[in-house]
């Protein structure tokens, strides 16, 4: 968590610095700030733009705020008053499920969700949280008190498992309502809820006719427009060997509208019998996915980047590459086990060339 606490706040500086030289001399009314929030998602939340103070104030509290509603509406583990949320959803009355109306912000995420689920053929699956549940409670456990950490017996595992049909979500979209069929089921968003909610302030920017913002939650970064003079913002992907403080990024990118998000197995992880065990489960196998160090993906929807690098970590890179090959407008960047880098077609268009 620390590493990644100093990484963010590496990202963030980064971007800052380089802003800097963004402020051309006929709109010296302009100028770089940042605004950031330790609140949500368990991470950092940060709004960085070029602009005049009074709007820069206007604008960060309005996508913070909006950063804010994103957390609760997803929130597996609590409830807010005058709120229904994902925990709501997933809560049990009498041993079972009850339909629950809901913002309708949740339907559309839902929605998109199993869009996600189709097109990564099951990879992505929002409807795991009766495994990963079990997951997080011997991370917890095991980070808490490491002496005694264990991994989830794989019978237990392959119980949960048989609670994890997506066509068990029942959405009644006139209604606004969820319903899961599974009394047993549990949704857990975490593959993509940051990026989710990064890109909705995103577009929420984009509809005040903010064109020099960056908006980052956990390192999942979406930029809006360009600096004041035309030229690109610059970010880094991060180096996903710990052993190495050296390097902090392995790339630096150029990005103007598009997205950088990382799946990584640096990032969140406990240590069992002296074998590390990340936090990204593949549906296949109910164990951390194996192969991989990390999988970047560039495009312009962080919600799709979000779920994209996760549902890649639990894929062959063979098996990645010919699916973002496939897709327009999506780049990915792999880091086996090894430390290799292997990149889509187009992803190196996007590196950053010192001039």
């Amino acid at each position: 968590m620390k590493r990644r606490l100093i990484s963010a706040l590496m990202i963030i500086s980064l971007l800052c610095s380089i802003i800097l030289t963004g402020c051309v001399e006929e709109q010296k009314e302009k100028s770089q700030y940042k605004s950031y929030s330790f609140n949500y998602f368990d991470t950092i939340s940060t709004i960085i733009g070029i602009d005049t103070a009074d709007d820069f104030a206007t604008t960060s509290k309005a996508a913070l705020d909006l950063v804010g509603e994103y957390h609760r509406l997803f929130d597996i583990y609590n409830e807010y008053e005058g709120m229904n949320n994902l925990c709501t959803i997933n809560k049990l009355v009498d041993g079972a499920h009850v339909e629950v109306e809901v913002d309708r912000r949740i339907i559309d995420m839902l929605l998109y969700a199993k869009e996600m689920y189709t097109l990564t053929g099951g990879e992505m699956n929002i409807a795991m949280g009766s495994v990963l549940s079990i997951w997080h409670n011997y991370r917890t456990a095991g980070i808490d008190n490491p002496s005694k950490a264990e991994i989830p017996p794989m019978d237990i595992l392959l119980e949960a498992a048989k609670h994890t049909d997506i066509n068990d979500i029942i959405i009644d979209e006139e209604r606004n309502t969820v319903f899961l069929a599974d009394p047993q089921m549990k949704l857990d968003v975490g593959a993509f809820a940051k990026g989710y909610a990064v890109e909705m302030v995103a577009r929420m920017l984009l509809e005040m006719g903010k064109t020099t913002y960056v908006v980052n939650v956990g390192g999942n970064i979406r930029t809006i427009g360009t600096k004041l003079d035309g030229s690109k913002w610059m970010t880094g992907v991060e180096n996903p060997d710990t052993s190495d403080d050296t390097i902090p990024y392995i790339e630096y990118l150029e990005l103007a509208g598009e997205s950088i998000v990382t799946s990584g197995s640096y990032q969140r992880y406990y240590i069992a019998g002296g074998k590390r065990y990340h936090h990204i489960i593949d549906p296949d196998t109910l164990m951390p996915s194996i192969g991989l160090l990390s999988v970047s993906i560039v495009c312009q929807n962080s919600a799709d980047g979000d779920g994209l690098s996760t549902a890649l970590f639990c894929m062959s890179i063979e098996e990645g590459m010919a699916l973002v090959n496939s897709l327009d407008g999506i780049e990915a960047l792999w880091v086996d086990a090894s430390g290799n880098k292997h990149y889509s077609n187009g992803f190196k268009n996007y590196l950053y060339v010192e001039k």
